[in-house]
Parts: structure tokens; sequence; C-alpha cells
């Protein structure tokens, strides 16, 4: 199937409308400001010497900006604001002149090492900011149709092609993201060099002889280079000063496992902290960074839709079944070891040191999408939307100028929302999957149009058809499609039918139809975590549709208690409680003098209530604890956003059985 382009999708309202509205009238522009005080797009200024002044940030800061003109640029296509238009047509003039004639723009090496190019790839991300500038521009022409903008990304990938294609595997890149970008280049210009280099980054991953010993070298090379740094640092203040750098933004806090940085030294020696450890279709098992190791999955499904497949289809197969049954938290989230920011062993979900990085949960998202293209399984694009309601919104408070970095699912203090990061990766890479959310909505083949996602829009299908849909998710069940064209005609409609849904109903135009397609066939291997998105799937309608033909969905959302395999440390044998697309957790701002981490309840007492009083109106579910203690649960998604707190998703050890949920 293909999909349709957020050209053609329009967000209307609802719970998403909010959020993209806060996107555009208050995250971006709050995000600029962060990269403006924070140095990073001074360094471009520097770069293009038009302004005195010392680098600032990691090797890899020219990415975060990258991502905040991607993540404009998408939100100009529905919403051409001037003012935003403006700061983004400045910046890109801006990356003209910071850019070299032959395409080269790296702004470490421009200033720190001028000449020096292609250095340590597995380590200082070259290539991965040559990537998001790529895509930051692909994105700004798809938005705006302009191709002067193009050429900026096709002067970059042009060097790419001239300096590596045809290269052995030492030189493919330890932070998978170019590969993603070549590709979507690729679909704008069909340029089929492009869609070469990209193949060939993948297939030469695994391939690198003696990996240990070149990450040594260029590990050595690194820490020499940041030295380097320091000693120019330190000469330019001394002939400055009266320079004041800026305010170095807080890291992020994490509590660790004993052992964690060991295992990341360990990761990082076997190749698997970079997906280097094997070729593509023998990685079968998730390991390494989490959002390198999405990233890579989504460009090997982007090569198949493609038509490169050779098994690489089967080994994305078994290495997602392997993420969901055992690698993955009842949130979706991904990423059990903070050091590592990665995959720990299989049932390793202590939800405490769970890292679940946001960007880890977008990678993913970007991965399923692709995955949902090429097989038209329901359980892709029900994952999607269950990382994107609970792995990936956390990430952004609901003002959108706070953010959570790692998402933990249980916290005794000390993880906060905090305005920027030292490392700022997830801001802004949610921001750009927001601005076009759209995307994930529709897709069609031949004679079929699937709905795999209920999100209050309007579509524009093709063949004169559009579709206009009011969903009320993830607070109410009900979804209305109606389907405007000019004249009747015949469709199939594939509908998904949710994992977490209780009962479904379809009426057409208030008549009852039935949901013709077979349950899912159960696995032998159930999830470590009780959610299990193999339960879902699609219903097909197929008819003779007329326009202001309506067609009505009711999924029931039973509240649920997803019990955690007794293998899962600090939460084994405990139950997460969950309604719809949601997950639920008790947060001290809501329960105070309660015990959050020795609470069990009395499932029969749970209720949903709608409190439209509360920040941005939310769901809640209320209940009782076996002590008598009145409860207030909230989405997960929204925690922390109220000030310093306490918070946990799960709750006592009630259950006596292996049921996932009560009767």
């Amino acid at each position: 199937m293909e999909p349709i382009s957020p050209q053609n999708v329009r967000i209307t309202g609802g719970f998403w409308g909010r959020w993209l509205e806060v996107n555009r009238r208050r995250a971006i522009f709050h995000q600029w400001e962060q990269l403006e005080a924070s140095g990073c797009i001074d360094n471009f200024r520097i770069a293009a010497g038009e302004k005195e002044g010392f680098r600032q940030g990691w090797f890899f800061a020219d990415s975060d900006a990258y991502k905040w003109l991607d993540a404009a640029s998408r939100i100009l296509l529905h919403d051409p604001d001037p003012a935003l238009a403006a700061r983004v047509d400045s910046f890109l003039a801006l990356l003209r002149r910071a850019q070299m004639p032959d395409g080269y723009l790296y702004t470490y090496n421009q200033i720190h090492f001028p000449g020096t190019r292609w250095v340590n790839l597995q380590i200082e991300h070259e290539l991965y900011c040559h990537g998001h500038l790529i895509e930051a521009v692909v994105s700004h022409y798809q938005a705006t149709g302009r191709t002067d903008s193009l050429e900026l990304a096709r002067r970059a990938a042009d060097l790419l092609l001239q300096d590596f294609l045809g290269a052995g595997p030492e030189w493919t890149d330890g932070h998978e993201e170019v590969e993603i970008a070549l590709l979507r280049l690729y679909e704008v210009t069909g340029h089929r060099p492009y869609l070469d280099l990209a193949r060939q980054f993948v297939e030469n991953r695994g391939r690198i002889p003696h990996f240990w010993l070149s990450v040594l070298r260029q590990n050595a090379s690194m820490q020499a280079r940041r030295r380097a740094v320091e000693r120019q640092r330190a000469a330019y203040q001394a002939a400055h000063p009266e320079y004041t750098p800026p305010p170095l933004p807080p890291e992020n806090f994490a509590p660790r496992p004993p052992f964690s940085r060991l295992r990341w030294y360990l990761g990082a020696l076997s190749g698997k902290y970079f997906q280097q450890h094997a070729p593509i279709r023998q990685q079968r098992v998730p390991v390494g960074h989490a959002v390198r190791f999405g990233y890579l999955m989504t460009a090997a499904a982007m090569l198949c839709r493609r038509g490169a497949d050779d098994g690489l289809l089967a080994a994305m197969e078994a290495a997602w079944e392997h993420i969901v049954t055992r690698r993955m938290y009842v949130t979706g989230g991904l990423g059990a070891l903070p050091d590592l920011e990665g995959f720990g062993r299989d049932y390793e979900l202590h939800p405490e040191y769970a890292y679940a990085e946001t960007c880890a949960a977008l990678a993913s998202l970007f991965w399923n999408w692709q995955m949902t293209l090429i097989t038209g399984e329901a359980r892709y694009a029900d994952l999607l939307e269950w990382q994107l309601y609970n792995a990936a919104l956390v990430g952004m408070g609901l003002n959108g100028d706070a953010y959570l970095y790692n998402n933990p699912l249980l916290c005794r203090g000390g993880v906060e929302r905090r305005a920027w990061y030292a490392v700022p990766c997830c801001p802004s890479n949610l921001s750009r999957t927001l601005a076009w959310l759209g995307q994930y909505i529709c897709s069609r083949d031949a004679d079929t149009v699937w709905v795999h996602q209920y999100i209050s829009s309007r579509v524009c299908l093709g063949d004169g058809w559009e579709m206009e849909m009011e969903s009320g998710l993830p607070w109410h069940g009900e979804v209305r499609l109606r389907l405007e064209g000019k004249g009747p005609g015949r469709m199939a409609l594939c509908l998904r039918v949710p994992s977490w849904a209780g009962t479904t109903t379809l009426r057409v135009n208030g008549v009852e139809v039935p949901t013709n397609a077979p349950p899912p066939a159960t696995s032998a291997q159930p999830t470590a975590c009780s959610y299990d998105p193999r339960r879902a799937r699609y219903v097909r309608i197929d008819r003779e549709w007329a326009p202001g033909d309506e067609l009505t969905v009711e999924f029931s959302q039973p509240i649920r208690l997803l019990r955690q395999d007794r293998r899962l440390p600090g939460c084994g044998g405990t139950a997460a409680v969950t309604r719809g697309p949601l997950v639920y957790c008790l947060e001290s701002v809501d329960n105070p003098g309660v015990d959050l981490f020795g609470v069990e309840i009395v499932p029969e007492s749970l209720e949903f209530v709608y409190d439209a009083e509360r920040p941005g109106g939310a769901g809640v579910l209320q209940g009782m604890s076996i002590r008598g203690e009145r409860l207030t649960f909230i989405p997960y998604m929204l925690w922390a956003n109220r000030g310093p707190s306490e918070m946990t998703v799960f709750v006592g050890n009630y259950l006596r059985t292996d049921e996932s949920r009560p009767p």
C-alpha cells in the first residue's frame, strides 16, 4: 500500500488537534529560543565567518538545529505563520552561507579542525548530522515546493555519493540516520544513486573486521580531538576575557543499575551498541542503542518497500517479535539501560531504571509505519498508536515548553520536565512527528482505503473522494467517518480494530454491519507486559459508496489490568492499569499520603471520569485501595506536569492467577 501524503491530510480538532496547536504556537518557538540561548545557532554563524565566538555543544549539536528546521517546515505546510516562515527562511539562508561549496556542513570540523573530514565515523556523528540536514530540507521542499532549498540537500547528498559510494564497511556510520535521509531524498528526486548509497550503508553494517580494535582507535582519536578543543577554548578565553559562554543546560537524570557503564563499554567493543555486530539479515534480536536500532530498522523497511528483500523482511519480523514479547515496557517504551540508552537482556525491564527515551519511541513509530505499509498487518499500526500515546507524547509537557528525555515507569524523585537539555535530541524530534501526524491515519492500495489511526481529520483519498473523521479517542470510543465525492463508486474500507478494544460495533448509515474479520491467531509466546498488539485486526467493508454515507465505529474501552511477567525485575507480578489506548499511573500530586509503591487496589472500584477542569482536559480513573484509600490514576503521558513528584505505573500483587485482567 502507499501512504497518503501529508498535503492531503488535515487534522481538524479533537485530542490531537489540541497538541498540534501547542506544537505550532508554543513548542516550535520555545525550541528556537533554546537553540539560540545554548549557542547552537551561533555555531553556524561562526562557521560562516559572520560572528566571533567559540563553538558550543557536543560535536553532533548541528543535528538539533536541523530537527528544528524539519519540524518548523512541516508545521508551515498547514499553518503558514509569517513569523515562523521568516525564521525558517533566515535559518536556511544561514545554512547556505555556512555550507562549503562542495556541500559539506559540519560545524565541529569546520570551526575546530578545518580541512578535516569523515573522522571517527562510529562516534562523531558526521553522517548523522548530514542526514538530518537532508531530511529537514526534504521536508521543507515537500511543504513549500521550493527547489532552491532542495539544492542544499542535494549538494550534501552528492558529496556523500562522491566520497562514499562504493566504499567498504569501515565507511558506515555509528548512528544510523543518513540512510533514511537518502531514501527520502530519492523519493522526491528519483535520483537512483541516493537509493544505492542508502542500500550500501545498510548492507555494509556488521562487516568491519576486528571492530573492537577499530572503535578503540576511534575513541582514542575522539578523546584527543576533544582535548584539542579544550585547549582552543582556553586560548580563546584568555584572548577574550570579556567572553561569557552561554550557560549549559542540565544533563538528564536517570537512575542507573549496577555495572551500567561497564555494560556500555562491552556493548561498544562488541559492536552491538552500534548494530555493527552482524550483517543486517542476522540482526534478529534487538540490541544496543534503541534509537539507532529503530532508525536502522526504518531504513531497512524503506528498502523493502522498494524491492530489497532477500530475507530482510523476515529478519525484521523476528526482531519486532522479540521486542514485543521480551524487551518492551507496557508503555511501549524501549531501552532498559541508561548508559547504553538501549536494550537490556530478555525480561530486563526494571521500571525505575527504564530509559525509554522519547526518541526511541519515535524511531519505533517510524519503523512500525513502514511495516504497516509493507505487510498490511494491524499489529504494526496498533503498536504505533500505543507508543504514540504513551511512550512518545509523554516527552512533551502540556504547554510545549518542558520536556522529558528518559521516561521511567516508576519515579521516587529526580526525574522532572526541563526547558532544555545538554543533549536536546527529543523535543524537536517529537515536534516534527506531531507536525505530520496526519500521514499515519490512512493509506491506499489499488482498490482499498486503509484506516490505521482514529484522529479527527479531513483526508483527500484520491479519485474524487474525501473522508471526514470525528474521533472521540482516547476518552470516548465513538468514531464517525463521512465520505464525500462526486458520485457513487465502489471502494473497500479496511478499519483497524485495536487490540485494546472490548467489543466493536460498525454501522453504515445507521445499519449495523458484521465485523467479518476472523480473530487473530494466538501466539505461543506471550508478551512480558501483557499488552499485545498482535490481537489487532482489520475489518473490511466492500460496497458501493455514495456521497454523504456515514460509517460509525464504536469501540468499548474496558479498564484492563495488565499483569507483568514475574521475571521482570521491580514490577514482576504487579499490574498496569489501562483503558483504551492509554496507560495510567499514580502520581503523588493526586494521592497525598498514599504509599504509591505499596498500593494494592480493588479492581471493581475503578471507574472512568472525564475531568474537563484538569490541565488540558483529561480522563482519569478513580478507585480504592484495599486499605480504603481513594486513588486517582492519570494518563501516564501527563505525569510530571505539576512540578516534582513521585509516580508509578504499577499497582500491587493482588492477582491470584496469571490472567492479565480481572473477571
